[in-house]
């Protein structure tokens, strides 16, 4: 219906131009596709969890040379209809205070754990937890990627969940997904899980 009155509107005062043609074929696909949907998307972790090694294959970048993020990249992905603006966050000891200038309107919060570093285990765990306690980040769905499950050493998603006192998390959808940013295995999956349980968000 909307079309046929673009169409009908637009019809007397038409020139034969093709600008004016192509024009008219623009608007009526917009209509069609309408914009997809922003969502920001809060990537935290600890340094050397595998963050910026994780966004580069979901922007589907060269992944010859990464460095660790001193401040903060941010990428856009789409997916499912949704424009994903992701924001991956240093995660050194010293630029952690720094996370809670990054949390107003998140919609959602990923967290990316080195799941071979069970020396670090502790620290992560502590981390997360805090930031399960912030305000600004009250409500907002969480998924936790169980991060270079392509080494041997590293622990189960399940582990990881119980590791994590997951269970015990009643204030949001949370979702733990074993991934290799390396390979790429299981991270589709984490973001299909992103795109479903955006209408939780309560910002």
């Amino acid at each position: 219906m909307v079309e046929a009155m673009l169409i009908q509107s637009a019809g007397p005062g038409l020139s034969d131009s093709p600008d004016d043609i192509m024009g008219l074929l623009s608007a009526l696909r917009r209509l069609k596709h309408p914009q997809d949907q922003e969502v920001r998307l809060l990537l935290l972790g600890l340094d050397n969890a595998g963050k910026t090694t994780l966004l580069k294959q979901l922007a589907a970048e060269d992944m010859g040379h990464v460095t660790p993020t001193q401040g903060f990249n941010i990428k856009s992905v789409q997916s499912s209809g949704f424009k994903l603006n992701m924001w991956d966050i240093g995660g050194q000891r010293k630029i952690r205070p720094y996370w809670k200038n990054y949390f107003e309107n998140t919609h959602v919060l990923i967290y990316v754990i080195d799941c071979s570093d069970k020396k670090r285990f502790e620290e992560t765990s502590l981390e997360l937890a805090e930031l399960l306690e912030e305000d600004d980040l009250a409500g907002v769905p969480l998924l936790v990627f169980a991060n270079k499950q392509d080494l041997s050493a590293a622990m189960s998603a399940s582990e990881l969940a119980e590791g994590l006192d997951l269970h015990t998390v009643r204030d949001r959808m949370w979702q733990v997904q074993a991934c290799s940013a390396v390979t790429a295995e299981g991270l589709q999956d984490g973001m299909s899980w992103v795109c479903r349980n955006i209408r939780f968000c309560k910002k």
